[in-house]
């Protein structure tokens, strides 16, 4: 699954919109929020079903300084375009609602 978050379609799919596109989900944040563990989890939430229809998961293993780690979990774990999903979905998510996050990498 490669999540991309600029508006996914009720299947899960992500539609292709022009880079700069202002359509974004309907359930998506914009609010900038401060790098907290809390915050990290909300993001997550807002991401999750997108994941779980398609037989994954994410969680929380550290934030060291500006940099999150997160595990990829079920089908999101082995799928090939999990560094898609991670980079262009999960990180991109992650930045633009708490802009202190510099990266997000997986850990195994």
């Amino acid at each position: 699954m490669i999540l991309l978050l600029k508006g996914m379609n009720q299947s899960g799919h992500v539609p292709a919109y022009a880079e700069g596109s202002t359509h974004t989900h309907p359930a998506m944040s914009t609010e900038t929020l401060p790098l907290t563990t809390e915050n990290v989890e909300k993001v997550l939430d807002e991401l999750r079903p997108f994941l779980m229809a398609d037989g994954g998961n994410v969680e929380v293993v550290e934030i060291d300084g500006p940099v999150v780690k997160v595990r990829l979990q079920g089908a999101c774990g082995s799928c090939p375009s999990s560094t898609m999903t991670l980079k262009m979905g999960i990180e991109r998510k992650m930045r633009e609602s708490i802009p202190e996050v510099s990266e997000v990498v997986q850990v195994l």
